[in-house]
């Protein structure tokens, strides 16, 4: 597998694509079919989450290492650190360089609903993502090219943005080498994180993600549990749609290109795609894009 790092040598500009490990056969048979339609299109790498407290460890590595064997494609695994201890961290680090899996998003991690939303150490466990990555690194070293979130609205639980802009520093400090954001909708406030991160010192590729809406309640949930803000341009666009799914679709589609374009114009390294598992609309949006 090739290291990140090295793609993002080789290449200005990435396209990459996000994929979550479903719960069931059937939708694992749905995803590896979705999945061989989205790799023709030939992106940079994908990428696979790891669900909150560890939830999906063994599915998100075994989803992995198919997409690796079975597409040929460049993955990064997801690694949070939320409800596990050091030494369970430790053996699944291990394991992944063991199956040669050498790039990783290092993530704190949302907490589970046992937690009850807030995040806590638990007995034996990390605090911190800088000290993921530091674990990382003391088991690796250079076997493993390590990606962390970028938050360019503010970590939901970072009182003030200056702040979090810190510990990003931090974390790339430790050895971190490139940023994949949370998803957003106003532009310009990632052209103020590239500015907020400069001025820190921070220089390392920042890669914007691009959700496309499909549906308008369900982004509200899904925003809400992850802390992501939603602009009034998009609750004045997609409000009044929400009992129109085709139209809904259309429209998010027309958005996430004009916002992709606008991104590219404005220097970003390229577009992380949050696909939710599904060919379209981001399908279409790639090649669009590309021609």
């Amino acid at each position: 597998m090739r290291k990140l790092s090295d793609v993002f040598t080789a290449k200005e500009r990435t396209f990459s694509l996000e994929f979550f490990p479903p719960q069931t056969p059937k939708a694992l048979e749905t995803l590896h079919r979705d999945a061989a339609t989205l790799a023709e299109l030939g992106p940079d790498y994908v990428s696979v989450t790891y669900g909150a407290g560890g939830s999906t460890s063994n599915r998100t590595r075994d989803l992995v290492n198919q997409l690796r064997h079975r597409l040929d494609l460049t993955v990064m695994h997801h690694l949070t650190l939320v409800n596990q201890t050091r030494e369970e961290l430790a053996g699944i680090i291990r394991g992944l360089q063991a199956d040669g899996i050498r790039n990783i998003l290092a993530l704190r991690g949302d907490p589970p609903a046992a937690m009850g939303g807030r995040f806590r150490q638990v007995a034996g466990g990390l605090e911190f993502c800088y000290e993921l990555i530091d674990l990382i690194r003391d088991i690796g070293g250079d076997f493993f090219s390590i990606g962390v979130a970028g938050f360019p609205e503010g970590h939901p639980d970072c009182p003030t943005k200056e702040l979090d802009t810190e510990h990003l520093k931090l974390k790339l400090d430790h050895g971190a080498e490139f940023v994949v954001t949370q998803f957003f909708f106003d532009n310009e406030v990632y052209s103020e994180y590239l500015e907020r991160s400069a001025r820190a010192g921070i220089n390392v590729r920042i890669i914007p993600g691009v959700l496309p809406i499909t549906d308008y309640d369900k982004l509200l949930t899904f925003a809400s549990r992850c802390g992501a803000y939603i602009c009034e341009a998009i609750h004045d666009t997609f409000a009044s749609l929400r009992a129109d799914p085709q139209a809904t679709t259309r429209r998010g589609a027309q958005y996430a290109r004009e916002q992709c374009e606008d991104l590219l114009r404005r220097g970003a390294p390229g577009i992380h795609f949050y696909c939710l598992n599904r060919v379209e609309p981001v399908r279409t949006l790639w090649r669009q894009l590309r021609g």
